[in-house]
C-alpha cells in the first residue's frame, strides 16, 4: 500500500507544470536574446544607429517590464510569472548594454582599455552590473563612461525599484485570487 503523504493531489500537478513552463520559457527567452546578440549584424550600424538602438532598446525594456507587471497581476501563478518577468527583462537589459559597448568600441576605437569583442562587451556589462568590476576592461572615453554610468543607474533601478514593483504585482495578483471563488483551481496558488 502506498504512503498517503506521497500521493499527488490534484492542484499540485498544475502548479508543477506551470513551474516547468515558466522555467522553460525563461530559459528560451534568455537563450534567444543572447543568441540574437551574437548573430545580429551589429557592425553595419553607424553612430546614429547605435543611438537609435540604445533608445529603442531602453523603450523595449520599459515596455516589456510594464507588460510583465500586468501579466503578473492577471496570472493564476503570480510568483512564477514574476520570476519569469525578471528572467526576461534582465537579459534584455544586459544584452542592450553589451550591444552599446560593442558598437561604441567598434565605431570609436579606444573607448575602452582594450578592443571589445561581443564576448568582451557582454563580460564588461556583467561585471559592471554585478558590481564586481574586475578592472581588466575599463571605459576610457567620456561617452563610454557616460554609457557605463547609465548602465549602473539602470541596474540599480532594475534591481531595486523593479524588484519592489514585481513584488507589489505579485501581492495584487494573490489578493485577486483571494477574491475569486474558492472552488476555482487557481485559488490554491498562494
Amino acid at each position: 500500500m502506498s504512503d498517503p503523504s506521497t500521493v499527488r493531489t490534484g492542484p499540485d500537478r498544475p502548479r508543477r507544470r506551470a513551474a516547468i513552463v515558466a522555467i522553460v520559457r525563461a530559459v528560451l527567452i534568455a537563450t534567444g536574446l543572447v543568441t540574437a546578440y551574437y548573430v545580429l549584424p551589429l557592425d553595419e550600424r553607424g553612430t546614429a544607429g547605435m543611438s537609435a538602438l540604445l533608445a529603442c532598446g531602453s523603450a523595449a525594456v520599459l515596455l516589456m517590464f510594464w507588460w510583465e507587471v500586468r501579466a503578473i497581476v492577471r496570472s493564476p501563478h503570480p510568483r512564477l510569472r514574476a520570476v519569469e518577468a525578471l528572467a526576461a527583462t534582465l537579459p534584455l537589459f544586459l544584452v542592450l548594454f553589451a550591444c552599446g559597448y560593442y558598437l561604441m568600441d567598434h565605431f570609436t576605437p579606444g573607448s575602452f582599455s582594450e578592443p571589445l569583442t561581443r564576448t568582451d562587451a557582454l563580460y564588461f556589462t556583467l561585471t559592471t552590473f554585478s558590481t564586481v568590476g574586475f578592472g581588466d576592461i575599463t571605459a576610457r572615453s567620456q561617452a563610454g563612461r557616460v554609457l557605463t554610468m547609465f548602465q549602473m543607474a539602470g541596474g540599480l533601478l532594475l534591481v531595486g525599484v523593479a524588484a519592489r514593483v514585481l513584488a507589489g504585482a505579485v501581492q495584487v495578483g494573490l489578493r485577486r485570487q483571494h477574491r475569486e471563488p474558492s472552488g476555482s483551481p487557481d485559488a490554491d496558488d498562494r
